[in-house]
């Protein structure tokens, strides 16, 4: 069984498309329609604030594409990984895995959040699931895991 999850990239697409959408609709208002013609404004510093946060949000949208962001989940371990590196935690390494909800400002919306407290490691690993595609499927599996893991600790 080797499952893979890759990064979700969708809230990057969507506040892209979303800002680059106010970028134009702000241009076509403040630009000035004189005899069949169009003449922007370009003495106007709001004009240059949304053209910046449209350039930041298609350069972060660019870079996290090219990282390729994913976990993947084998028989017997999980690879935290990028395009560039890669991190392995065997389950045997693994002493404990806690899965939260955290209730947030929708009535029924939770954000889940898996912890993995590794062996000879202070701080833990904490995994945002809806940051990952198949995030039902991506806590099942965490699931099946923890379960492994506490009745081999029994």
């Amino acid at each position: 069984m080797s499952k893979k999850f890759k990064y979700n990239l969708n809230i990057y697409y969507q506040a892209t498309i979303i800002y680059f959408v106010a970028f134009v609709l702000y241009v076509i208002i403040r630009g000035e329609f004189v005899e069949d013609s169009f003449n922007l404004i370009l003495r106007d510093p709001i004009l240059y604030l949304f053209l910046g946060i449209v350039i930041i949000s298609l350069f972060t949208l660019i870079y996290k594409m090219y990282l390729k962001k994913f976990i993947q989940i084998d028989d017997s371990q999980i690879i935290l990984g990028n395009k560039f590196q890669q991190r392995k935690i065997k389950f045997e390494d693994i002493e404990q895995i806690k899965i939260f909800k955290k209730k947030l400002e929708k009535e029924y919306a939770f954000l889940r959040i898996i912890r993995l407290k590794i062996k000879n490691r202070k701080r833990g690993i904490v995994i945002r699931t809806s940051d990952y595609e198949n995030e039902e499927e991506l806590v099942s599996i965490f699931q099946h895991i923890k379960n492994k893991i506490e009745s081999r600790n029994v």
